[in-house]
């Protein structure tokens, strides 16, 4: 239901994304009375502008490739071309669909209020919006993030874009360069050269997605090297200049580039600013809410979620976050969210996917001596063969301990990380995981294999 009129509420919430509407409808399902405010659509940036739009291109690419690949398999077919208004039809149908899904399910709520309109707050219970107050006797904020650049770069939404541009582009630019070798970097230029752009990859850091474990970012530089997608990494962005064609992009050691286009995917930062929420002595970091384990601000009864709390910038992080604080609110005290818990994906191709710590990481908290790795090739999985992808499955581990790293490279990898996640946060020893029958021929089998090796009875492995 819709009121723009104020009151007072259980819970009053500032933005409509994955942390605020799932809040919202958690809260409702516990009786709690809820205001959601945003000023834009609900689903946020993940439903409109991040991850479903980017997968859908993804998979458009995925078509295109299996195309112009088809007969290596048997099928004789021929890619006369791809069609970027089929291709933002087809994205913005999916997109549609949800948000319409999205809007059935809180309108569809007798405790929730959905306003529209953009908030500040103005109290330690208090957002305004358009001059209405709405009081809550808990607070949460969810605003969300922005597409960063960089000092002096400046964004044209022409030959100089952001994530949020490249997903309307209404043609295939013929070259591109990306700033920003993370996962919104990759992604893109996976996507853009499966659709024919000669794409080049610009990083400051030493190595591609370099939050990764050291192997999974190697075997992704070794795929794109295949793919012929190029990368300069260690390489800081210097300067930009626009040229009768498109870009002319200067890097660390003067070496000069030339594209189309130039996508900045250098991260994103948290909105908060010019919201009222320093006013109200909201404790801000680098423009982060910081907040303790349980999501509290420390001011009155405020919390925070999703990307403007300092992590991981992961729309399933945020979504859960909403769950927790809904539950915190209303003194069901839920257990505190594991941030080491939370799966990643990186829907380039091939695909990476990870839980828990990386080896260097698992080195630093353990010890080198007491951690254990285990490296499993898709070269031994049926259904890889069958797929024709390449990588691995490497398993972190702390002697005579449980399972502290799952670390996975190869297509359609991300479907696995739910074992994976279970397998990390129930704490799993290997000999636990390897009584678990695994389906035959399927990628989970790979899960399966690597556990069986860790535990001392390797099968299809070589110990």
């Amino acid at each position: 239901m819709s009121e723009p009129n104020g009151g007072t509420f259980d819970v009053v919430i500032l933005g409509g994304g994955s942390g605020g509407y799932a809040a919202a409808l958690r809260a409702a399902q516990l009786d709690l009375t809820v205001a959601l405010i945003e000023k834009d659509k609900l689903g946020g940036t993940c439903l409109h502008r991040g991850c479903i739009p980017t997968k859908a291109l993804l998979h458009a690419g995925e078509v295109a490739d299996q195309t112009r690949e088809s007969e290596q398999f048997g099928v004789k077919a021929e890619l006369i071309g791809v069609d970027m208004a089929g291709v933002n039809a087809y994205k913005n149908g999916v997109v549609s669909r949800l948000f319409k899904g999205l809007q059935g399910l809180v309108n569809g709520s007798k405790k929730i209020t959905l306003v529209s309109g953009a908030g500040k707050l103005v109290g330690p219970d208090t957002i305004e919006v358009d001059g209405a107050r709405y009081t809550g006797r808990n607070i949460i904020l969810a605003t969300g993030s922005y597409s960063r650049t960089i000092p002096g770069l400046e964004i044209d939404g022409q030959r100089v874009i952001s994530s949020e541009h490249a997903l309307e582009l209404d043609r295939v630019p013929a070259s591109a360069i990306v700033l920003g070798g993370g996962v919104i970097g990759v992604e893109f230029a996976s996507a853009w050269k499966s659709f024919g752009v000669d794409v080049t990859v610009v990083e400051a850091l030493p190595r591609l997605v370099a939050a990764e474990d050291e192997e999974s970012s190697k075997a992704l530089e070794r795929a794109f090297r295949k793919r012929g997608i190029g990368f300069k990494v260690g390489k800081p962005f210097e300067k930009v200049e626009h040229t009768d064609s498109g870009v002319k992009v200067t890097i660390a050691g003067g070496e000069v580039l030339e594209a189309e286009l130039l996508l900045v995917a250098v991260g994103r930062g948290p909105t908060t600013a010019n919201l009222g929420y320093e006013e109200q002595g909201v404790r801000l970091d680098r423009g982060f809410v910081l907040t303790d384990e349980r999501l509290r601000t420390g001011v009155g009864n405020i919390f925070a979620v999703g990307d403007i709390v300092p992590g991981l910038q992961l729309a399933h992080r945020g979504f859960q976050q909403g769950i927790f604080v809904a539950e915190e609110i209303a003194g069901l005290n839920p257990a505190v969210i594991d941030e080491d818990g939370i799966p990643r994906v990186t829907y380039s191709d091939p695909e990476l996917a990870s839980v828990g710590l990386t080896e260097a990481k698992a080195k630093e908290k353990y010890g080198a001596d007491k951690v254990k790795t285990y490296n499993y090739n898709l070269g031994g999985n049926g259904k890889s063969q069958i797929l024709k992808t390449a990588g691995f499955v490497k398993l972190v581990r702390v002697e005579d301990g449980p399972v502290v790293g799952v670390h996975m490279v190869g297509a359609r990898v991300g479907e696995l990380i739910g074992e994976a996640q279970l397998i990390f946060n129930w704490e799993a020893y290997p000999a636990e995981v390897a009584q678990l029958v695994h389906a035959h021929p399927t990628q989970g089998e790979a899960l399966g294999e690597a556990h069986l090796a860790l535990a001392g009875k390797p099968l299809h492995a070589h110990a």
